[in-house]
């Protein structure tokens, strides 16, 4: 009974942990600009200087917890392309993302895996069907100079 219960406290406190490690890798800055972007959604508009017409030119989309899961660009006959995102609970790093085309149809789907750092380790390209036809792998170089 005793190892159950402090199996489950650990569990309880790596719950609790994961969270602000996550968070731990973030700057000050980083911090203070999600919290000023908790559930907000931005709309940029352009205006022909000629005739004075407003068009949508991109909207964004932010969770509670200040990061981007949607952005939208619009051209003058409507959609150009929407990326929605995905992000992991215990790190906050984004998993996946898909891309829409202007008739909102999936055509390519990312997703990630995450160096211990906090890097990019790899990024897998799936077509919409779900068959993965890419592979990226990143490489971090430091030079002495």
């Amino acid at each position: 009974m005793k190892r159950l219960i402090s199996i489950f406290v650990f569990a309880l406190c790596a719950m609790l942990v994961a969270p602000l490690a996550a968070q731990s890798l973030l700057t000050p800055e980083q911090l203070a600009k999600r919290e000023k972007r908790k559930n907000l959604t931005v709309k940029e508009w352009n205006t022909d200087s000629k005739t004075n017409t407003r068009w949508l030119d991109r909207i964004k989309v932010y969770d509670a917890q200040g990061r981007c899961i949607e952005e939208i660009e619009y051209a003058s006959y409507g959609q150009k392309w929407r990326i929605t995102s995905t992000y992991d609970d215990a790190t906050g790093k984004v998993v996946e993302e898909v891309e829409y085309n202007d008739r909102n149809r999936p055509f390519r789907i990312r997703k990630y895996e995450w160096n211990a750092d906090g890097t990019k380790a790899k990024q897998y390209n799936y077509l919409p069907n779900g068959k993965l036809y890419s592979v990226k792998v990143f490489e971090y170089i430091f030079s002495d100079k």
